[in-house]
């Protein structure tokens, strides 16, 4: 934390219980949200963030606040908070403007969907697009939300997450892992990502029944391929579906047939024989391309922009407006319902 910076005075246990009192906010299984209530907990989040003086941060689900004061403490250039309710988006600047009134004019509060954010929703807020994300992730659509942003924002160039730690394992994992699966392969598209340490239960009102894990991400390129990433993410999803089968026939719905398939795979050079879980991102963005080249129009054939907007090929980010109604994203059958930490 930069020593000029004024201090914030930070939510404690009885501050949470007594502000969400005032608002009427009983905390809510389906949104998965369980308060932040340790001061220390959020302070090691804004430090393991690595802020710089010119960052503008971009945090997910504030609710009351206890993660923002600590990220405005760490003296970024500003701090966009994106909050879907709209009695905590209304109390959020009040709050902020009681216990850090020297750093108030560096936040804006955004009353809105994370799952339906763009760059011209974000324009001229809190001093430019957001360079990082800084955010205690809806566990229920974690990963819809975070693949969304990245590629939304392409001005993201890293970020740290919480989310539930089964979902971290998972988004960290590499090939080979009994853990690895189309969460891990989509976020490897757009950036490397690495564990960052856990979070106890005990920080938590009211304490969750899951464990919750810190997931630190930086940006990188794409695989070059002629592909585009819708392209790329479906033949993740379609090797995935059926990730105990070999490709040859895990992918013969996608290719049109096992024969098919197989043809594919040997132009991209994998083993037909494999599975889905022996492949990184790079292959997957190879065979994308040798579909692309054998079976579309030699005009079609364009190279992919990397951290393009949200599109049909992320398939699972996005569709549903409210947090908890995670219902119909295939995504979320892969996370349990946890803490909306705030």
């Amino acid at each position: 934390m930069a020593d000029q910076e004024p201090r914030a005075r930070l939510l404690g246990a009885g501050d949470v219980r007594q502000l969400a009192g005032r608002l009427g906010v009983r905390p809510a299984k389906r949104l998965g949200q369980n308060f932040v209530v340790e001061p220390g907990t959020v302070r090691r989040i804004a430090s393991l963030a690595a802020l710089r003086p010119d960052d503008v941060v971009l945090e997910v689900g504030p609710g009351l606040g206890s993660l923002t004061l600590a990220l405005l403490e760490a003296g970024p250039a500003g701090v966009i908070a994106v909050e879907i309710d709209p009695v905590l988006a209304n109390e959020l600047p009040r709050t902020i403007a009681s216990r850090a009134p020297g750093l108030a004019g560096r936040v804006a509060v955004l009353n809105a969907d994370a799952l339906r954010l763009t760059e011209a929703s974000l324009d001229e807020l809190a001093g430019g697009p957001p360079t990082t994300l800084v955010a205690n992730l809806p566990y229920n659509v974690a990963v819809p939300v975070l693949l969304h942003l990245l590629a939304a924002l392409p001005s993201l160039q890293r970020g740290l997450v919480m989310v539930q730690a089964e979902v971290a394992d998972r988004m960290c994992a590499g090939p080979g892992s009994r853990v690895y699966g189309a969460p891990s392969v989509k976020l490897a598209w757009f950036a490397a990502a690495r564990l960052a340490g856990p979070v106890p239960r005990t920080v938590f009102w009211p304490m969750p029944n899951v464990d919750s894990r810190l997931v630190a991400f930086t940006r990188h390129d794409p695989p070059a391929t002629t592909a585009s990433r819708p392209e790329v993410f479906a033949v993740i999803d379609a090797a995935f579906r059926q990730r105990r089968k070999t490709l040859r026939a895990a992918l013969s719905g996608w290719a049109g047939s096992a024969p098919e398939a197989e043809r594919l795979l040997r132009a991209a050079d994998i083993d037909p024989g494999a599975r889905g879980e022996s492949l990184g991102v790079g292959e997957f963005a190879r065979l994308a391309a040798a579909h692309r080249r054998l079976n579309a129009p030699e005009a079609s054939e364009e190279p992919s922009e990397p951290g393009g907007a949200a599109s049909p090929g992320l398939r699972s980010e996005g569709r549903a407006t409210r947090e908890g109604d995670a219902s119909r994203r295939p995504e979320a059958s892969e996370e349990q319902s946890g803490p909306r930490t705030i």
